[in-house]
């Protein structure tokens, strides 16, 4: 060997050591950081007053420990089920198993590792979680967190007080599908169910992929079986060339048309299309709702196949009613329409449940002399408008539809809309009502109904 070679090997190897070093350290932050959640948990419970405030339908433990998780999660920048999900880890490291904690502390295991722990450990007799934890830490360092996972799964079988029968009749309740967003107009959907009806169904993907294949065919046996599933999906039938329909907003125009041809259940999406992209004199992305910019061709494409369009610009010019001041309470229509394609989700900090699921908050609450007005409402799931009603947490309207969220300890965060459509309108809450509008011709008069108890 020569003295380059052996340089070379030793320089590599010193910083091998020092990524090595680096990451104890990260797994020690983490150890750190379960403690220091563990800690405010038990200073929450310990400091939670003996009474709820006058009028509130949550009890004074449920007020706490909303406002607790909610603020934790935003303060981490998570989904409030993740830090749940989170609090309820600290406290396995802390009660349940100290060692994997000390382990995690001293750098020989990652937060990953003592995650796979933590979980697989959850449903173990008290009893049985020592001999679990010291069995798996014993090789824990040297495994990666799959073969972990792999090795702990096969010893909590034989520790789990359950036969598996059992809880998978309970897993059974957990199975989803799930869609993630990607890069460049892309997205992936994810299926959780049964071992055996994922299986049958990939198999049934696979076999019609490899029966389209034929010397003509240009695609690959992955390609055909991402349309094979997606034309079932659309049409219940393969093959099949799909178009998709749209419904769009600020500064451009939008339409409605289902998603697919051929039999079975269409599917509606929104996408918002810039004027000047749709006239084919910008390259300008289209937005589509739920997923994000879209290339401008599709958005084109999508535009074209609309059955009907509703300009989202500014008051003057559109007549989609920005504001009925006080005279009604419940939102019309347009204004239904125009607020979830601005907010597109939930407008708590991090929450991602779609517009189309929410409730339209009046941040001002109605019975305080809010006005049902743009700049006066935001989606809220079921959950996070409860936890405005119930807890500390408030909320103030910026301009543009941007929320300004003060924590219930006083700490602030601020969320953006979806899509950024300005108004001309000056703040609806600091001038007289505007005049109540004509009823829009456009679709059926809501029906006489009793007012809404107010929120």
């Amino acid at each position: 060997m020569t003295a380059a070679f052996i340089a070379r090997q030793e320089g590599l190897g010193s910083r091998f050591d020092a990524i090595a070093a680096t990451d104890r350290e990260i797994a020690a932050a983490f150890a750190r950081r379960a403690a220091q959640v563990d800690e405010a948990r038990r200073f929450s419970e310990a400091t939670t007053p003996a009474e709820a405030s006058p009028g509130g339908r949550w009890t004074a433990a449920m007020v706490a420990e909303r406002e607790f998780v909610s603020e934790l999660a935003v303060t981490l920048r998570l989904p409030q089920r993740t830090a749940e999900t989170l609090i309820a880890e600290s406290t396995a490291l802390a009660d349940d198993l100290p060692a994997t904690r000390a382990a995690l502390a001293a750098g020989e295991i990652s937060y990953r590792h003592a995650q796979v722990l933590v979980r697989q450990a959850w449903t173990i007799p008290a009893a049985g979680k020592p001999g679990f934890e010291a069995a798996l830490l014993r090789t824990a360092g040297h495994l990666t967190a799959a073969k972990l996972k792999y090795k702990a799964r096969v010893l909590r079988e034989r520790l789990h007080p359950e036969t598996i029968l059992a809880r998978h009749t309970i897993s059974l309740l957990d199975r989803k599908v799930l869609i993630e967003a990607d890069a460049d107009g892309m997205a992936s959907l994810w299926l959780y169910d049964t071992a055996e009806r994922v299986t049958a169904a990939h198999l049934r993907v696979s076999v019609t992929a490899q029966s389209l294949q034929c010397p003509t065919e240009t695609r690959t046996l992955t390609q055909l079986r991402a349309d094979v599933l997606t034309d079932l999906l659309l049409d219940g039938v393969t093959p099949t060339s799909a178009t998709s329909g749209t419904t769009g907003g600020s500064g451009g125009v939008s339409g409605g048309v289902g998603v697919g041809v051929g039999v079975g259940i269409r599917a509606t999406v929104n996408v918002t299309v810039p004027v000047l992209t749709l006239m084919g004199q910008s390259e300008e992305p289209g937005h589509l709702e739920g997923y994000g910019p879209i290339d401008p061709e599709t958005a084109r494409k999508l535009a074209g196949g609309a059955t009907g369009f509703t300009r989202l610009l500014t008051h003057p010019e559109t007549g989609v009613v920005l504001s009925v001041g006080r005279d009604r309470y419940k939102v019309p229509k347009p204004l239904k329409k125009w607020l979830r394609l601005r907010d597109e989700t939930c407008r708590f900090p991090g929450c991602n449940n779609p517009a189309g699921r929410c409730d339209l908050d009046h941040s001002l609450d109605w019975q305080f002399d809010g006005l049902t007005a743009h700049d006066n409402l935001a989606n809220l799931c079921g959950g996070c408008h409860s936890l405005k009603s119930e807890t500390g947490w408030t909320v103030t309207h910026l301009p543009d539809g941007f929320l300004h969220w003060t924590t219930p300890t006083g700490r602030t965060f601020t969320t953006e809309p979806a899509i950024l459509i300005h108004t001309t309108l000056p703040a609806t809450n600091a001038v007289p009502p505007p005049q109540k509008p004509a009823p829009d011709e456009t679709e059926p008069p809501d029906p006489p109904e009793p007012e809404p108890a107010p929120f």
